[in-house]
C-alpha cells in the first residue's frame, strides 16, 4: 500500500508541474523581454533556434558533399581494390543471411 501512496503522490506532483507549464505557455508574452546579461527568456529562444537550424543544415550538407567527393576520388584512385572489397563484403553478407 505504501508504494501506491508514493506513486499517487508522484503522479500528483507531475500533474501540478504539467499544469504550471501549461499556464506559463498560455500566459501573454510577458516573458519575451531579455533578462539581465542579455539572455532572452524562453519566448525568445525558438526564434534563435530557427535561425541556427538552416546554418547547421547547410554545414551538414557541405560535410556530406565533401565526404562524397572524397569517396569518389578514392574510388577513382583504387578501382580494383574497391571492387574486390565489395565482392568480399557481398559474400560475407550472403553467408550471414544464409545461416538464418
Amino acid at each position: 500500500m505504501t508504494a501506491d501512496v508514493g506513486i499517487s503522490g508522484e503522479l500528483k506532483s507531475l500533474h501540478e508541474q504539467l499544469s504550471a507549464s501549461q499556464r506559463e505557455r498560455s500566459s501573454p508574452a510577458a516573458g519575451s523581454e531579455p533578462v539581465r546579461g542579455g539572455a532572452a527568456v524562453q519566448a525568445g529562444q525558438p526564434a534563435a533556434d530557427e535561425q541556427q537550424f538552416p546554418a547547421a543544415l547547410g554545414e551538414f550538407f557541405d560535410a556530406v558533399a565533401e565526404f562524397l567527393h572524397q569517396a569518389d576520388k578514392d574510388l577513382a584512385a583504387h578501382p580494383v581494390a574497391n571492387v574486390l572489397g565489395g565482392i568480399v563484403v557481398g559474400i560475407l553478407i550472403g553467408r550471414l543471411i544464409g545461416r538464418r
